[in-house]
C-alpha cells in the first residue's frame, strides 16, 4: 500500500483562486494489477490553461488537472519497466495507478545532463504549442517580423527563440525589467516592459515601425486591439491564450476589431497543440535537438514541495515566474 496525496478543487474559482479553494486529500492505493503501473511524481506542472479548464473540464471535488513527469516504481506492464520515467496527465497527485493509457515515455535519447522537468516545458506541451503555432498556424517565413506577448513565459520564450532560428525579427512584450533583460539574453531583437511604457501603441511602433507580419497572442484583452492596428496587411495572428481574462468574474466585452481585420485582411486562428498529436514524437525530437545544440535556452521557476502546489499555481497566474513554472516533489 502506498499513501498518495492529491490536491482537489473544493469549489470553483470565483475571480482569482484562493488557498481555500483547494483541499489536500490522502488515500491508500492498492498494488498494481496485471497491465498496471504505479507512478510516483517527480515534477508537476502549473500552467495558465488550468484556470479556464477548471471551469469547463472539472467539477467541485475533482483532482486538479495537469501534467507531471513521473517515475515508474512498480510495474506489471512490460511497456513501462520499473525505474523508467513517463509524462502523464495524472493531475496534482503524488502517486497514480495507471493501466498505461496516455503515458508518454521520456525520449530514449534524453541526455543525462538535461533535467526531466523540461518534458513539461520547452520539450513538452508548451514547446509543442510554440512549434505548431509558428509553423502550422502562422506559417512564419524567414525575414518576417513576429510579435509575442507574455514573452518571458515558457511558450513565449520558446516562440521567440524558434522565430530567431527561422531568421525572423522578434519583438517581445513582458511585465518586468528583469524579464526584459532575460529576453534580450535569448536574442530577441526588441523587448519592452508593457507595465512601464507610456503608450503601448508607441512602444509597438518604435519596436517595429514597419508593422508586424505575425502576432503570437498569449494575453488577450484590450491590448490585443492595439496590436491589431499595427499589423501589416494580410497579417496572421495565432491565438494561444488569454491570460488577462482568465480570472475575471464577469466576462469582458469589446473592443470589437472586425473593421480592422477586414480593412487589413487579417487572419486570426485559435488553436490547441492536441490538433497535431500525430506529429508529437517527431516535434519533441526537434525540440530536444535544439536544446542539445544550444539554440533553445530553457529557464525554469521551480517551487519545491508538493504541499506548495496551490501557491505555485497562484504565483504563476500573477506572473511571478520567468520561464516554465514547475513543482519539484
Amino acid at each position: 500500500m502506498v499513501k498518495a496525496k492529491s490536491w482537489v478543487m473544493t469549489k470553483h474559482f470565483d475571480g482569482f483562486p484562493k488557498k481555500s479553494d483547494f483541499g489536500l486529500k490522502v488515500e491508500e492505493l492498492p498494488e498494481p494489477k496485471d497491465g498496471e503501473v504505479l507512478l510516483e511524481a517527480v515534477f508537476l506542472s502549473v500552467d495558465p490553461y488550468m484556470r479556464p479548464f477548471s471551469k469547463t473540464h472539472m467539477k467541485e471535488g475533482d483532482v486538479m488537472i495537469g501534467g507531471q513527469v513521473a517515475k515508474v516504481i512498480q510495474s506489471k506492464n512490460p511497456a513501462f519497466p520499473v525505474g523508467s520515467h513517463v509524462v502523464s496527465d495524472s493531475g496534482w497527485r503524488t502517486h497514480t495507478l495507471s493501466d498505461g493509457t496516455g503515458l508518454t515515455p521520456i525520449l530514449s535519447e534524453w541526455p543525462k545532463d538535461v533535467s526531466l522537468s523540461l518534458a513539461l516545458g520547452a520539450i513538452g506541451m508548451p514547446g509543442l504549442t510554440a512549434v505548431y503555432g509558428i509553423e502550422d498556424v502562422l506559417g512564419l517565413k524567414e525575414g518576417e517580423t513576429l510579435l509575442v506577448n507574455a514573452a518571458a513565459g515558457v511558450v513565449g520564450s520558446v516562440v521567440g527563440q524558434i522565430a530567431k532560428i527561422k531568421g525572423c525579427k522578434v519583438v517581445g512584450s513582458a511585465g518586468s525589467d528583469a524579464k526584459v533583460a532575460y529576453l534580450k539574453e535569448l536574442g530577441f531583437d526588441e523587448v519592452f516592459n508593457y507595465k512601464t511604457v507610456g503608450s503601448l501603441e508607441e512602444a509597438l511602433r518604435k519596436a517595429s515601425p514597419e508593422g508586424y507580419d505575425c502576432f503570437f497572442e498569449n494575453v488577450g484583452g484590450p491590448s490585443s486591439d492595439v496590436v491589431l492596428q499595427q499589423m501589416k496587411k494580410f497579417g496572421r495572428i495565432a491565438v494561444c491564450g488569454s491570460i488577462s481574462t482568465y480570472n475575471d468574474s464577469e466576462p469582458q466585452t469589446g473592443p470589437y476589431p472586425y473593421f480592422t481585420m477586414i480593412f487589413k485582411e487579417l487572419k486570426m486562428e485559435g488553436f490547441l497543440q492536441s490538433r497535431w498529436e500525430h506529429k508529437h514524437p517527431e516535434t519533441l525530437k526537434r525540440l530536444l535537438a535544439w536544446v542539445k545544440e544550444g539554440k533553445l535556452q530553457c529557464r525554469e521557476h521551480v517551487t519545491k514541495g508538493f504541499d506548495n502546489m496551490p501557491a505555485a499555481f497562484m504565483g504563476m497566474l500573477q506572473g511571478e515566474n520567468t520561464g516554465k513554472a514547475v513543482v519539484a516533489v
